[in-house]
């Protein structure tokens, strides 16, 4: 197909993404239960209210394409091989910092065409603050009331290097890695907001060096691509989607300044 993205639809998916935080935020305001699915990840009853809202929202625009959601049924993740272009989606990236009430977690959309991202929605609802970008159109920041206004990453300088890195998750890989980039600083942070940081130019590099799944990095991966920066796996390959079997991501480097090699 011929993707022609508009302002129109990458306004429709901000208020979408706004409706899924909202209920978010509702459950988060008050006490919540919480399940483990098959592979010991939790999940609440917010996951599957935002998973709600998003699907609906999705099939009601003008030129609804499948959705491919974390919380999609096994039909479903089965059977998207054959899609060229979808939604991918996570309703509440961040379940550990949702339950730790840290406020840093997000709702994701993606747009997936020909396997990459082409366009990006990130709400964290209990900061507000929303990212979106279109790839070769720009990435944008809004929140507290402010309009959206353009963001890119940053070039490098003689400061050492801003890290960013999960709170929840940490390895002997990664400490390697961090000891060879030299002199540097740690920013910690949640969900895909750490790519998030890469694409507005507060952190240079955002370095994963341990499991993800495709939804929960494709809606940052779009806005970090149209701000100017990428993500490539240890091969040095951009990270692609939907391209075998599984949804795991490889180990990557999100990057805001590709004038570096990140993998040395």
């Amino acid at each position: 197909m011929n993707l022609d993205i508009s302002p129109t639809l990458l306004e429709s998916v901000r208020q979408i993404a706004r409706r899924a935080g909202d209920a978010i935020m509702e459950v988060y305001s008050r006490e919540f239960a919480v399940e483990l699915k098959d592979d010991r990840s939790p999940l609440t009853e917010a996951d599957k209210a935002a998973h709600t809202i998003i699907a609906a929202g999705l099939a009601a625009l003008a030129e609804p394409l499948p959705i491919l959601s974390e919380e999609s049924s096994a039909d479903d993740i089965s059977g998207r091989r054959g899609w060229s272009t979808y939604w991918l989606v996570d309703p509440l990236d961040g379940t550990k910092e949702f339950i730790k009430r840290n406020g840093e977690f997000t709702v994701n959309i993606a747009l997936i065409h020909n396997h990459e991202p082409k366009l990006g929605v990130v709400y964290a609802p209990a900061i507000d603050r929303l990212y979106s970008g279109v790839v070769g159109a720009g990435a944008w920041l809004e929140g507290d009331g402010e309009a959206a206004s353009a963001i890119q990453t940053q070039p490098l300088s003689s400061r050492p290097l801003r890290v960013v890195g999960s709170r929840s998750h940490a390895s002997d890989a990664l400490a390697g890695y961090l000891a060879s980039l030299g002199a540097h600083s740690m920013v910690p942070m949640g969900s895909s907001l750490k790519i998030c940081l890469v694409a507005e130019g507060k952190a240079d590099v955002y370095p994963r060096l341990g499991p993800t799944s495709e939804w929960d990095t494709a809606a940052a991966h779009a806005v970090l691509l149209s701000a100017g920066g990428g993500m490539i796996d240890t091969g040095g390959e951009p990270l692609r989607y939907n391209t075998k079997d599984d949804l795991l991501n490889p180990h990557f480097v999100a990057y805001g300044d590709g004038t570096r090699s990140w993998l040395s």
